[in-house]
Protein backbone atom coordinates (compact mmCIF):
# COMPACT_ATOMS: atom_id res chain seq x y z
CA UNK A 1 0.00 0.00 0.00
CA UNK A 2 1.63 3.46 -1.09
CA UNK A 3 2.18 5.82 1.92
CA UNK A 4 -0.53 8.56 2.04
CA UNK A 5 -0.28 11.80 0.52
CA UNK A 6 -0.39 14.45 3.03
CA UNK A 7 -0.71 18.03 1.71
CA UNK A 8 -0.08 21.47 3.87
CA UNK A 9 -1.49 25.09 3.23
CA UNK A 10 1.55 27.40 2.35
CA UNK A 11 1.24 30.95 1.37
CA UNK A 12 0.44 32.17 -1.92
CA UNK A 13 3.00 34.48 -2.17
CA UNK A 14 6.84 34.69 -0.80
CA UNK A 15 6.56 36.47 2.28
CA UNK A 16 8.34 39.80 3.82
CA UNK A 17 8.66 42.89 1.86
CA UNK A 18 7.84 42.75 -1.60
CA UNK A 19 8.30 46.81 -2.40
CA UNK A 20 9.50 50.25 -0.50
CA UNK A 21 9.12 53.41 -1.95
CA UNK A 22 8.79 56.42 -0.35
CA UNK A 23 8.43 55.47 2.99
CA UNK A 24 5.91 53.46 1.90
CA UNK A 25 5.78 49.49 2.52
CA UNK A 26 4.12 46.59 0.49
CA UNK A 27 5.14 43.76 2.76
CA UNK A 28 3.13 40.08 2.25
CA UNK A 29 2.27 38.71 5.74
CA UNK A 30 2.56 34.84 7.10
CA UNK A 31 -0.17 32.69 6.58
CA UNK A 32 -2.59 32.96 9.82
CA UNK A 33 -5.39 31.00 11.26
CA UNK A 34 -8.27 32.38 9.38
CA UNK A 35 -11.96 30.87 10.51
CA UNK A 36 -15.15 31.83 9.14
CA UNK A 37 -18.13 32.33 11.92
CA UNK A 38 -21.69 32.50 10.70
CA UNK A 39 -23.58 33.14 14.39
CA UNK A 40 -27.15 32.30 12.89
CA UNK A 41 -29.52 33.11 15.77
CA UNK A 42 -26.99 32.37 18.52
CA UNK A 43 -25.27 36.33 18.04
CA UNK A 44 -25.66 37.34 21.37
CA UNK A 45 -24.02 33.83 22.85
CA UNK A 46 -21.47 34.09 20.70
CA UNK A 47 -20.90 37.73 21.35
CA UNK A 48 -20.62 36.06 25.24
CA UNK A 49 -18.03 33.12 24.45
CA UNK A 50 -15.49 35.50 22.10
CA UNK A 51 -15.26 38.27 25.34
CA UNK A 52 -15.13 35.31 27.65
CA UNK A 53 -12.29 32.87 25.72
CA UNK A 54 -10.38 36.12 23.93
CA UNK A 55 -11.40 39.29 25.55
CA UNK A 56 -12.64 40.33 21.95
CA UNK A 57 -16.12 42.19 21.28
CA UNK A 58 -17.94 40.77 18.41
CA UNK A 59 -17.56 43.89 15.91
CA UNK A 60 -19.88 45.99 14.54
CA UNK A 61 -20.68 46.49 11.06
CA UNK A 62 -17.60 47.32 9.35
CA UNK A 63 -15.76 47.55 12.23
CA UNK A 64 -12.35 44.82 13.46
CA UNK A 65 -11.83 43.90 17.53
CA UNK A 66 -8.06 43.03 18.21
CA UNK A 67 -6.96 41.34 21.86
CA UNK A 68 -2.85 40.05 20.94
CA UNK A 69 -2.33 37.66 18.47
CA UNK A 70 -6.42 36.87 18.40
CA UNK A 71 -8.70 39.08 15.88
CA UNK A 72 -11.85 39.15 14.87
CA UNK A 73 -13.41 41.20 11.71
CA UNK A 74 -16.93 42.09 10.51
CA UNK A 75 -17.48 40.06 7.15
CA UNK A 76 -20.99 40.20 6.26
CA UNK A 77 -24.44 40.29 7.51
CA UNK A 78 -23.62 38.06 10.63
CA UNK A 79 -20.59 36.36 8.89
CA UNK A 80 -16.76 37.33 11.05
CA UNK A 81 -13.84 36.38 10.53
CA UNK A 82 -11.73 35.04 13.43
CA UNK A 83 -7.57 35.53 12.87
CA UNK A 84 -4.99 34.22 14.76
CA UNK A 85 -7.16 32.31 17.23
CA UNK A 86 -8.29 28.67 18.05
CA UNK A 87 -11.92 28.44 16.66
CA UNK A 88 -12.69 25.51 18.79
CA UNK A 89 -14.32 26.98 21.44
CA UNK A 90 -17.13 28.62 19.52
CA UNK A 91 -18.04 24.90 17.73
CA UNK A 92 -21.55 24.89 18.60
CA UNK A 93 -21.79 28.78 18.32
CA UNK A 94 -21.31 29.24 15.02
CA UNK A 95 -21.03 27.59 11.36
CA UNK A 96 -17.33 27.40 11.03
CA UNK A 97 -15.13 27.19 7.91
CA UNK A 98 -11.46 27.06 7.84
CA UNK A 99 -10.37 29.71 5.48
CA UNK A 100 -6.29 29.40 6.31
CA UNK A 101 -5.79 28.63 2.88
CA UNK A 102 -7.70 30.58 0.96
CA UNK A 103 -6.35 33.92 1.48
CA UNK A 104 -3.37 35.97 0.34
CA UNK A 105 -2.55 38.77 3.19
CA UNK A 106 -0.53 41.82 1.75
CA UNK A 107 -0.38 45.21 4.53
CA UNK A 108 1.08 48.38 2.51
CA UNK A 109 2.04 50.82 5.34
CA UNK A 110 3.38 54.26 4.78
CA UNK A 111 2.66 57.65 3.84
CA UNK A 112 1.26 56.86 0.34
CA UNK A 113 0.13 54.17 1.54
CA UNK A 114 -3.72 55.93 1.12
CA UNK A 115 -3.03 57.42 -2.21
CA UNK A 116 -1.93 54.12 -3.54
CA UNK A 117 -5.56 52.16 -2.46
CA UNK A 118 -7.56 55.69 -3.70
CA UNK A 119 -6.13 54.83 -7.55
CA UNK A 120 -7.25 51.02 -6.74
CA UNK A 121 -10.09 51.01 -4.60
CA UNK A 122 -13.20 52.69 -4.17
CA UNK A 123 -13.69 52.85 -0.59
CA UNK A 124 -13.26 56.07 0.59
CA UNK A 125 -10.26 55.82 3.19
CA UNK A 126 -10.01 59.12 4.65
CA UNK A 127 -8.86 59.01 8.14
CA UNK A 128 -11.90 60.91 8.47
CA UNK A 129 -14.25 58.20 7.60
CA UNK A 130 -12.07 55.16 7.36
CA UNK A 131 -10.62 55.08 11.32
CA UNK A 132 -7.99 52.34 12.61
CA UNK A 133 -10.26 49.31 13.10
CA UNK A 134 -12.05 50.00 10.12
CA UNK A 135 -12.84 46.94 7.99
CA UNK A 136 -14.94 46.68 4.68
CA UNK A 137 -15.37 44.13 1.75
CA UNK A 138 -14.65 45.93 -1.82
CA UNK A 139 -12.61 45.50 -4.50
CA UNK A 140 -9.63 46.12 -5.43
CA UNK A 141 -8.99 47.15 -9.48
CA UNK A 142 -11.62 44.26 -9.97
CA UNK A 143 -10.31 41.38 -7.59
CA UNK A 144 -12.78 41.06 -4.65
CA UNK A 145 -10.97 42.00 -1.20
CA UNK A 146 -11.33 42.79 2.45
CA UNK A 147 -9.60 45.84 3.28
CA UNK A 148 -8.79 46.62 7.29
CA UNK A 149 -6.83 49.82 8.70
CA UNK A 150 -4.44 48.81 10.92
CA UNK A 151 -3.04 51.89 11.80
CA UNK A 152 -2.89 55.57 11.02
CA UNK A 153 -0.94 54.94 7.85
CA UNK A 154 -1.51 51.07 6.85
CA UNK A 155 -4.05 48.99 5.57
CA UNK A 156 -4.11 44.98 5.54
CA UNK A 157 -5.59 43.52 2.07
CA UNK A 158 -6.87 39.98 2.16
CA UNK A 159 -7.56 39.08 -1.53
CA UNK A 160 -8.48 35.19 -2.85
CA UNK A 161 -4.89 33.31 -2.86
CA UNK A 162 -5.50 32.87 -6.78
CA UNK A 163 -5.27 36.41 -7.02
CA UNK A 164 -2.14 37.37 -4.49
CA UNK A 165 0.43 37.97 -7.47
CA UNK A 166 -2.19 39.99 -8.93
CA UNK A 167 -2.44 42.33 -6.31
CA UNK A 168 1.01 42.84 -5.48
CA UNK A 169 1.55 43.67 -9.08
CA UNK A 170 -0.98 46.38 -8.73
CA UNK A 171 0.02 47.66 -5.51
CA UNK A 172 3.64 47.85 -7.15
CA UNK A 173 2.95 49.71 -10.36
CA UNK A 174 0.73 51.60 -8.46
CA UNK A 175 2.70 52.68 -5.62
CA UNK A 176 5.82 53.73 -8.46
CA UNK A 177 3.30 55.71 -10.27
CA UNK A 178 2.60 57.80 -6.68
CA UNK A 179 6.34 58.17 -5.62
CA UNK A 180 6.42 59.48 -8.74
CA UNK A 181 4.44 62.65 -8.46
CA UNK A 182 5.86 65.22 -7.27
CA UNK A 183 5.14 66.38 -3.30
CA UNK A 184 2.03 68.88 -2.65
Amino acid sequence: MADPLILSAQNALPQGEAARLAGTAITVLPMARLTSLMAGRQVGDLAEALQRVYGLALPESGRSARNGTAEIKWFGHRHYLLIGADPAPLAQLAAMTDQSDAWATVLIEGPKARDVLARLCPLDLRAARFVPGATARSEIRHMMASVTRVSEDGFRLMVFRSMGQTLLSELRATLTMVAARPSA
